[in-house]
C-alpha cells in the first residue's frame, strides 16, 4: 500500500510538472494580431542536356515564377497570387525540332469585414485570369459573394520565437522572456513593410527596425544593457537572411456568384458561375510544422449544359532545420464538362514531396519528387499510367 501511494504521488507530481511546462510554453497561437503583411516571390529553373552518340544534343529546360502577396488589416484582407511557367525541349533524334509551352494563372481577392478586427462575416470581390499557349484567348472571370471566418498570419511569431532562440544560444540573452515579449517582438516584425516604406533604403530600415526590436528585448530584463554588435548581427541574420515558410491559423468559407468574361477557346464568355463553396483551413501542428487545406466547388452554366469543377489541395510542411524545409502536397482536381462529350471530363491526382535547402537568403536548392495520375474518358491518349518525376532545381527569391 505504501509503495502504491508513493507511485501515485510521483505520477501526480510528474503530471503537474508536464502540465505547468506545457502551459508556460510559447506557441504560435499566442499571436492573434490581424494586421500583418506577407510576400513571397520565387523563380525556379531546371536545365538538362543529353549528348553522346545520338544524332544531336537534346535538352530540356523549365522556368517557373511563383508570387504570393497577403496584406491584412483589421478591416480587410487582400490576397494576390500569380503563377507562370514555361519549358523548352528538344529530342536527341537527328533533325528533331524544339518545342515549347507556357502558361500563367493569377487571382486577386479582397475580403471586407463588416465588423473590423473580427473573424466573422465579410463580403468579397475576386478576379481570375489564365494564359495558355495555343489558346485563342485568355481566360478571365470576376466574382462577388459572402463569407465567414478569418485566417491569421502567424509568420511574425515564428520569426520572433526563432530570433529569441538564436540570441539565447549565442549568449546575448540570459534567459527566455515572458510571452508578452515574444508577442511584442512579433508585432514589430509584422511591421517590416512599414519600416521599408518609412526609411526607404534597405540599410536604414533594417537598422531602425532591429533597434526597436532590441528595445523590447532590453525591457524584458533578459539582456545585459544592450544586444551589442554580435547580437545585432545575429538578429539581422535571422530576420533578413533566413527564409521562413508561411505559418497560418484559422478557417474561412465563402460562397458567391461569378461571370466568365472570356474563355480559352475564344468564345465571348458571359457564362455565369455559382461558386458553391470555397473553404480554407490552416493550423500549425507545432512551431515547426504547418498543415493547410483549401477546397473549392463551382458550377459553370454554359450554352450546352451545366458543368462543375472540384479542387482540393492539402499541404504539410515541416522545418527540419533552420536551413532545410520539407514540403508535401496532394492536389486533387475533378472537372465535369457541361457538354455531352464525356471525353472532356477528367480527374487528376498529384502527389509532390520537396526538400528545400537554403543556400543563402536569395538562393534555394530544391529536390522534388512528383507522381501524377490523370484519369479521363479518352482511351486514345495513353495517359492511364502514373507519371513520376524527380528533379533538382535552383530557386531564386525576388523579395
Amino acid at each position: 500500500m505504501i509503495v502504491k501511494t508513493k507511485i501515485a504521488a510521483a505520477l501526480s507530481v510528474a503530471v503537474l510538472t508536464v502540465g505547468t511546462t506545457a502551459t508556460a510554453e510559447v506557441t504560435l497561437f499566442d499571436f492573434t494580431e490581424a494586421s500583418s503583411a506577407y510576400k513571397n516571390a520565387t523563380l525556379d529553373g531546371t536545365f538538362g542536356a543529353t549528348g553522346g552518340n545520338q544524332g544531336q544534343t537534346g535538352y530540356d529546360a523549365t522556368l517557373n515564377l511563383d508570387y504570393n502577396r497577403v496584406i491584412s488589416t483589421p478591416n480587410r484582407d487582400l490576397k494576390v497570387e500569380f503563377d507562370a511557367g514555361g519549358s523548352v525541349n528538344r529530342g536527341t533524334t537527328n533533325g528533331a525540332s524544339s518545342s515549347s509551352t507556357y502558361n500563367a494563372t493569377g487571382r486577386a481577392e479582397v475580403n471586407n469585414y463588416f465588423r473590423p478586427n473580427s473573424k466573422g462575416l465579410f463580403w468579397y470581390g475576386s478576379g481570375d485570369f489564365g494564359l495558355l499557349k495555343g489558346a485563342e484567348s485568355v481566360y478571365s472571370k470576376i466574382g462577388v459573394g459572402l463569407g465567414y471566418g478569418r485566417v491569421v498570419n502567424l509568420t511574425p511569431m515564428a520569426k520572433s520565437i526563432r530570433l529569441i532562440e538564436a540570441l539565447r544560444k549565442q549568449g546575448s540573452m540570459k534567459a527566455d522572456p515572458g510571452k508578452s515579449t515574444y508577442v511584442q517582438v512579433a508585432k514589430l516584425i509584422a511591421l517590416q513593410e512599414e519600416y521599408k516604406s518609412k526609411y526607404r533604403t534597405s540599410s536604414n530600415y533594417a537598422q531602425q527596425w532591429i533597434a526597436d526590436i532590441e528595445k523590447v528585448l532590453v525591457a524584458s530584463g533578459q539582456v545585459n544593457g544592450a544586444l551589442g554588435a554580435a547580437g545585432a548581427i545575429k538578429a539581422h541574420d535571422v530576420l533578413i537572411n533566413e527564409n521562413f515558410f508561411e505559418r497560418r491559423h484559422g478557417w474561412k468559407v465563402n460562397s458567391g456568384i461569378g461571370l466568365v468574361l472570356t474563355n480559352y477557346d475564344g468564345t465571348d464568355g458571359g457564362d455565369p458561375t455559382l461558386d458553391l463553396i470555397e473553404a480554407e483551413y490552416h493550423r500549425p501542428l507545432s512551431n515547426r510544422t504547418q498543415f493547410s487545406n483549401t477546397s473549392g466547388l463551382s458550377l459553370d452554366f454554359g450554352d450546352d449544359d451545366t458543368g462543375y469543377n472540384l479542387t482540393n489541395t492539402m499541404a504539410l510542411t515541416y522545418e527540419l532545420t533552420d536551413q532545410i524545409d520539407w514540403e508535401n502536397k496532394w492536389i486533387l482536381g475533378y472537372n465535369k464538362s457541361g457538354s455531352n462529350d464525356s471525353s472532356n471530363d477528367f480527374t487528376s491526382n498529384i502527389l509532390r514531396s520537396q526538400l528545400i535547402y537554403e543556400l543563402n537568403n536569395k538562393l534555394d536548392l530544391k529536390l522534388t519528387a512528383t507522381a501524377t495520375d490523370m484519369d479521363d474518358e479518352d482511351d486514345t491518349n495513353n495517359n492511364e499510367e502514373i507519371d513520376t518525376d524527380l528533379n533538382l532545381s535552383v530557386s531564386y527569391s525576388l523579395d
